[in-house]
């Protein structure tokens, strides 16, 4: 098992924001970086800069299986053929390795070039969103750990280390689990941008927009939080005001298509997972949603 009690090194391969957040973390932990390589020599020296450590490499190189553990964190289409090209390099230097990368959606098989040269390989995966310009707190956060047992047992130190709570997800089932997260980092920020976007078109400014939603947001996730989302359901729809619905529709209309196609399957979405007898509600929800595109004509 891989013991973070002593002094620790890892390669950090396709240093963006995922591997700067997670390199600046292993660093205040105590983690020697080893090399840091991106797709040019600008960008891995002021990933170094941005890390605080670390030996900056603008291509695959032997030397980065120097390090104890290797994040492999490029983008999921170029993942394997990274894998594959480590592999060749490095070689014998990949026995006993530790190698995880950090997508959502795809497993070890992923690595099995490495595998093959006697790499223990895995996944890990923290679902929490990261930008260019923050450090997003890790604390509490839920890592996904999947791969063999030696690289599990890594990934869900790791995990712990940085103040993660380490959950072991099936391979078959990483990319509904990565579904389920883009449905709330990725989609949710697309919904709340065309309601910000609905409320400048009636005049609000774009400070008055965000601070119309951003309570509303908090408080329908803290009564999610505290009182389970049935409880917490709120809108036309959680109580049959079937007229509110057809308005809404109309009122869309000035929008582009994608505002009242995404409402009309928002409100699918929510009488599905959210009433108490959703067949029932399914069904009065598309009598007004075609009484409402028929006046429309």
């Amino acid at each position: 098992m891989l013991s973070l009690c002593m002094s620790r090194s890892v390669s950090i391969v396709g240093a963006g924001r995922l591997g700067r957040a997670l390199g600046r973390s292993l660093r205040r932990l105590g983690w020697r970086i080893g090399a840091v390589v991106t797709r040019s020599a600008a960008h891995s020296r002021a990933a170094v800069r941005a890390i605080g450590a670390g030996r900056p490499f603008a291509t695959l190189t032997s030397e980065v299986m120097d390090a104890d553990v290797i994040l492999l964190l490029t983008p999921d289409d170029v993942l394997a053929d990274v894998a594959r090209r480590l592999a060749k390099i490095a070689g014998a230097k990949c026995c006993g390795k530790i190698v995880l990368h950090g997508s959502g959606a795809l497993d070890n098989e992923v690595l099995q070039a490495l595998a093959r040269c006697g790499a223990a390989t895995g996944s890990i995966h923290p679902m929490q969103t990261f930008t260019n310009n923050s450090q997003p707190k890790l604390q509490g956060v839920i890592f996904a750990i999947e791969g063999d047992r030696r690289a599990r047992r890594a990934a869900g130190a790791i995990a712990r280390a940085l103040g993660g709570i380490p959950v072991a997800v099936a391979s078959s089932s990483k990319p509904a689990y990565h579904a389920a997260g883009t449905l709330v980092a990725g989609h949710a920020l697309a919904l709340t941008e065309a309601a910000a976007q609905t409320l400048i078109k009636i005049g609000f400014s774009r400070p008055q927009a965000v601070q119309t939603l951003l309570p509303l947001m908090r408080q329908m996730l803290d009564n999610f939080e505290t009182h389970g989302p049935r409880a917490a359901w709120t809108g036309p729809a959680s109580r049959g005001d079937y007229a509110t619905v057809k308005k809404h529709q109309r009122a869309l209309r000035r929008h582009p298509r994608e505002f009242g196609d995404s409402y009309a399957a928002l409100l699918r979405l929510s009488a599905r997972v959210l009433a108490k007898n959703p067949a029932a509600t399914l069904k009065k929800l598309d009598r007004a949603l075609k009484n409402s595109r028929r006046n429309s004509q």
